[in-house]
C-alpha cells in the first residue's frame, strides 16, 4: 500500500464525515426553525447554533461513551432480578407471598383498579 492510496483514502472519509455533519446539522435546523417556532413560539436558529444544539444533546443525553450502553443496562437490570431472586430464595414460603402483595399493594396501578371499581359499581343496579 503507498502513501497516495492512505492519502486519498483519508481524504474521502474527510469528505464523507463532513457531508454527514452538514446534512445532519441542516435536517436538524430544519427540522427546529419548522416545530418550534410553530410550537412554542420559539426563535429561528442557524447552522453553528445547530450544532451548538446538538454537541449539547449529545454531552447531555447521550455523553461520548462507545454506545454499549443499551448493554451495560442490560447486565445491570438482570444483576438486580439475579439478587431480588437469591433474597427471595432465602424467604420461606409465607414471607415470599407476603412480600409479593406487599409489592403489588404499592407498585399496583391503582388508577387502573379504581377505574374497575367504578365500572363494578355502575354495572349493579342501584
Amino acid at each position: 500500500m503507498n502513501r497516495t492510496f492512505w492519502l486519498l483514502r483519508g481524504l474521502r472519509f474527510a469528505l464523507f464525515g463532513a457531508l454527514f455533519l452538514a446534512l445532519a446539522g441542516f435536517g436538524t435546523m430544519s427540522l427546529w426553525n419548522w416545530l418550534v417556532p410553530a410550537l412554542f413560539h420559539g426563535p429561528l436558529i442557524s447552522l453553528p447554533q445547530t450544532f451548538g444544539l446538538l454537541v449539547l444533546s449529545r454531552i447531555l443525553f447521550g455523553g461520548f461513551g462507545g454506545g454499549s450502553r443499551a448493554g451495560a443496562w442490560a447486565r445491570q437490570r438482570r444483576a438486580w432480578q439475579q439478587r431480588l431472586a437469591g433474597r427471595l430464595d432465602s424467604l420461606s414460603p409465607e414471607q415470599q407471598e407476603q412480600f409479593r402483595q406487599q409489592m403489588h399493594s404499592r407498585c399496583s396501578m391503582g388508577w387502573k383498579q379504581a377505574a374497575s371499581a367504578v365500572a363494578k359499581e355502575q354495572a349493579q343496579p342501584a
